[in-house]
């Protein structure tokens, strides 16, 4: 209760998770913003609870659904109620899946525990941000547990693009050009002439460009 208390106080906030409707471009979006400052962006009840009625809003009203994670994981001060909380919104979104609802997620610094292990890592698109530590467990816990060092940024954005893991890296000041046009591809819009020459330059990531 300290922890939350203290957590309110500090961030203006009463929960690690803001959940509403925005526009992007005309199109409505259900939005959901993990923040980090709020005891960690830990998922605990009352967060898995919002996620759960913003993905069942999204069903209802039929719109593309967007979740941004910055968060360490399930919030360990409420024990079992925050680990149900990842089947809880895994099978939320495994609904929005059988509506053919798009749902984008895009993974911010740091992106780890629960949160990795559930609705984060099941988007229809994952993006992440450079340089973003995306893992269950931290490095020294993987290195502690199997004995070994880990490569170099193992557990980080750019390794994890290319292993597959995500789909596109984005830098924060590209989110909504880019975020824009992958919904308008997955929502079925007429984009097929831009295609050709923008989804290349799109899913590319240029760590050179200021």
């Amino acid at each position: 209760r300290d922890r939350l208390r203290e957590a309110v106080e500090k961030t203006g906030r009463n929960e690690a998770v803001c959940t509403g409707v925005c526009q992007l471009n005309g199109r409505s979006i259900a939005l959901g913003i993990l923040d980090f400052s709020f005891m960690g962006g830990s998922m605990g009840s009352v967060v898995g609870e919002r996620l759960t009625l913003l993905i069942e809003y999204a069903m209802q009203e039929g719109l593309p659904l967007i979740l941004v994670s910055a968060s360490g994981g399930a919030r360990m001060q409420e024990s079992t109620l925050s680990l149900m909380q990842m089947a809880k919104t895994s099978a939320a979104l495994a609904k929005l899946h059988e509506k053919n609802l798009p749902y984008l997620s895009i993974l911010t610094n740091p992106t780890t525990g629960g949160v990795t292990a559930s609705f984060a890592t099941l988007g229809d698109l994952i993006l992440a941000e450079p340089d973003a530590l995306i893992a269950f467990a931290g490095p020294r816990v993987v290195e502690q547990t199997i004995g070994q060092k880990l490569p170099p940024k193992a557990q980080k954005s750019e390794f994890l693009l290319e292993k597959g893991m995500i789909d596109c890296i984005v830098k924060r000041t590209d989110l909504r050009e880019k975020v824009s046009f992958f919904l308008d591809f997955l929502c079925g819009e007429k984009v097929a002439e831009k295609i050709s020459y923008r989804l290349k330059d799109l899913l590319k990531y240029n760590d050179d460009k200021p």
